[in-house]
């Protein structure tokens, strides 16, 4: 997983005039991946490939939603837009996109695991929500915030995730 920095922006700045790491697109990616497959797995058993393929594509589109939104909302009247400029915002937006690659892959080994579909579900969403949950933590200890608040990022997005998942307890055929 790549975190963005952005030097270039004045809030991107930490305290100590350093530039900071924006692990925002990491978190938000990780937590649409836990949704995309407590959607799918709700439905029923969901063929490995199609999972896979359903997180990657999810994963891009989110990205480019995002970068498109980005680009569109930060315009100022007559600005010229730039590859520059859209490859730095791409590039920004592109952990939502990698969020998604560690739950593909045990979506790909659960096999190697001895993993229903059912199994593999819970393990890809469980590698999610543990992403998610890591992510969080790190952000927060990356930011120099206390151990309480480190811990209560991570805490917050253990709730997020576990709301993920009691969803799709409760919408399991």
């Amino acid at each position: 997983m790549t975190p963005r920095t952005s030097p270039q922006e004045p809030d991107a700045q930490g305290a100590s005039g350093t530039a900071r790491t924006d692990y925002t697109g990491a978190i938000y990616g990780s937590l649409l991946a836990a949704s995309v497959i407590a959607g799918a797995s709700a439905l029923g058993p969901f063929p490995r490939l199609e999972l896979v393929v359903l997180l990657l594509c999810t994963g891009v589109v989110f990205c480019a939603a995002h970068a498109y939104a980005d680009i569109v909302g930060n315009r100022r009247p007559h600005q010229t837009l730039t590859w520059q400029e859209i490859r730095q915002v791409g590039a920004r937006e592109w952990p939502i996109v990698q969020a998604a690659v560690p739950p593909a892959a045990a979506v790909v080994i659960s096999p190697l695991l001895g993993l229903g579909l059912t199994g593999t579900a819970w393990l890809a969403l469980g590698v999610a929500v543990a992403e998610q949950v890591t992510w969080a933590g790190v952000a927060a200890h990356r930011a120099g915030a206390s151990n309480l608040a480190v811990v209560s990022a991570g805490a917050v997005n253990l709730v997020l995730g576990l709301i993920i998942v009691a969803a799709k307890v409760a919408v399991e055929p």
